[in-house]
């Protein structure tokens, strides 16, 4: 079975931290492009981070760039997010997805495994 669990999510103040963890089981992780997505109640899924395998490279919504980091541990077989700053506004359900050949801008059919989501509450 393969499988993607993220964890690391809260209730955390305007300007606080969160690190979220996404775990892969079954599969591994060193050959994937790992994603990270969230959706806000109303609003659509969007791209937050991605960090690529051939490379390591990794890219950013405008909207997160300078706040949040990306980063990943081969030996633990796990992708984290740094989220630093936080705002309300990146209140949303954060999901990290898995594609082997998926490049910055692709579609989220372009992945091909997806974790359960766990939820980020930013609020006073």
């Amino acid at each position: 079975q393969l499988q993607l669990v993220e964890s690391g999510g809260g209730l955390v103040q305007p300007g606080g931290s969160l690190r979220l963890s996404c775990v892969a089981s079954g599969f591994t992780l060193d050959y994937y492009a790992i994603g990270w997505f969230r959706q806000a109640s109303g609003k659509e899924r969007e791209g937050v981070a991605l960090i690529l395998r051939s490379d390591g490279s990794t890219y950013y919504a405008d909207s997160v760039k300078g706040r949040f980091t990306i980063s990943r541990d081969n030996a633990k077989n796990t992708v984290y997010l740094q989220m630093n700053s936080l705002k309300p506004e990146d209140t949303a359900v954060y999901t990290c997805a898995a594609g082997a050949g998926v490049l910055w801008g692709d579609s989220t059919g372009t992945y091909d495994y997806w974790g359960q989501g766990t939820q980020v509450t930013v609020s006073s």
